[in-house]
Formats: C-alpha cells, structure tokens, sequence
C-alpha cells in the first residue's frame, strides 16, 4: 500500500449512530469508515488531498452500555438558514430550555480500533514528483506530536479519542476471532449534481447533493477490510 499509515485511536466511550435510529440513539457495533476517515482529517486534511480508509481493527471487545443525555427536541429548520444566507434577518436561535429533551442512547465503552488508510492527491500544480509523500509526512509529524486541527472524536463530539501513530498493530482480543456479520453500515457520504441537475445562476456552480452510502461489512479476526467507492459505489 502506497504511502499509507497505521494509527491506533481509543476512548472510554463512543457513538456511531445508526441512521435508521430516529429518536434515541443506538450505535453500530464498531467503527464506520467515515467515522474513521474524520478522526485523521482532524489531525491532518487539505483541499487537494483525501482519505482513503483501507482497513479497520477492532482490537477489545464489544462491549455496551446505556446512558441518558440532555438534548433538544428540534431544529432550525433549514428554510430560515437559507434566508439568513441571502440577507433577510430571521431568528436562528433555540430556546434550549423551553426545547430540552432527556433521551436514552445506547454507546460503546471501553473501545481501542487501528485504521490502515492512504492518501490519494486529487490536484497536484507544485514542483514535487511524489506530492502523496509531502502529506503523509506532514500528517506524520503531527501525529508523532499530538497535533490536530480540531480534537479527534469517537462518533460524537462528547466522546473524544485518543490517538498514537503506530509501525505495527497490537493483536485483537481473542474475543473477535472468527467471522462476524455487521450487516449493513454507513460506508461514507458522496456529493453528486442533483437530480435536476440545475446550475446555481448566483455564482454558476453546479448544484451538489450529499447522499450516503452503504455496504454490508464482515469482520474476520478483529479485522475489517473496507473496499474502495468506485464512482459512488463500493467495489468489491
């Protein structure tokens, strides 16, 4: 694998939250490669450059827990936000105590996961042969240091990570050995044009939708190998 990295992040707790879950939050079993991929763009990301996840390891138990958490039962809604990017004056705030909402989420605890990623240069305009080198190094001096851009989290921003920058992985809990059916997990989230495909007449950009993603992932042994997304699908 070309100028890849191997990082060990843990945490006591984390959340990766369930899409289908609409109310209280219920996480998925392990780590998602979109979850993983926005762990090492806080540490190190640039316009020209992007992360892609190659494996994951989950290396202690599976383990869970429930806890309840103080939360808002609504939103701005996204009308108003529009609004307010074009000019008009509309009230965005809420009112977070006439709106708080106790609700129950069910979390992992206790968690520690390797991710195996590369780096792939989308544009490259400079004097270097090897810019996929240039990356890599300045990600790993600021891993090697503790350096971030903002503060790595396990799913939720409640629940931060920490991280090592690694040669080699620990072994997993014999616990994981075996093959294990995660089902069908966010994989990650591409922007496609719209379904209109309509032109922006503002600033004449074309008009992008976020959509995600899904795969049906297997474990094998603590080991989660993540198959790269080929023209917005994942390729086997």
């Amino acid at each position: 694998m070309a100028y890849g990295i191997k990082l060990r992040v843990w945490g006591d707790y984390a959340c990766f939250t369930r899409p289908e879950m609409k109310v209280e939050r219920v996480t998925y079993d392990v780590i998602t490669p979109s979850a993983a991929r926005g762990i090492l763009e806080a540490i190190y990301w640039k316009p020209e450059m992007r992360w892609v996840v190659d494996r994951l390891f989950v290396f202690n138990p599976i383990k869970f827990t429930s806890i309840r958490r103080n939360e808002i039962n609504c939103k701005i809604p996204a009308q108003k936000v529009k609004s307010a990017l074009r000019g008009k004056e509309v009230k965005l705030g809420i009112a977070v105590e006439q709106h708080r909402q106790q609700r129950a989420a069910i979390i992992l605890r206790d968690v520690s996961y390797g991710i195996e990623a590369h780096i792939e240069v989308l544009e490259h305009n400079g004097p270097e042969r090897k810019p996929e080198a240039k990356h890599l190094d300045q990600f790993c001096r600021r891993a090697e240091n503790g350096k971030y851009f903002h503060h790595p989290y396990l799913g939720t921003r409640e629940f931060p990570a920490d991280f090592e920058l690694v040669e080699d992985f620990p072994p997993c809990d014999e616990t994981m050995n075996g093959e294990r059916d995660l089902g069908y997990m966010l994989h990650d989230i591409v922007f496609v044009p719209d379904e209109k495909g309509q032109i922006i007449e503002s600033n004449k950009e074309l008009r992008l939708t976020a959509q995600p993603r899904f795969h049906r992932f297997t474990m094998r042994d603590g080991v989660i190998e993540v198959p790269p997304l080929v023209n917005g699908r994942a390729r086997k």
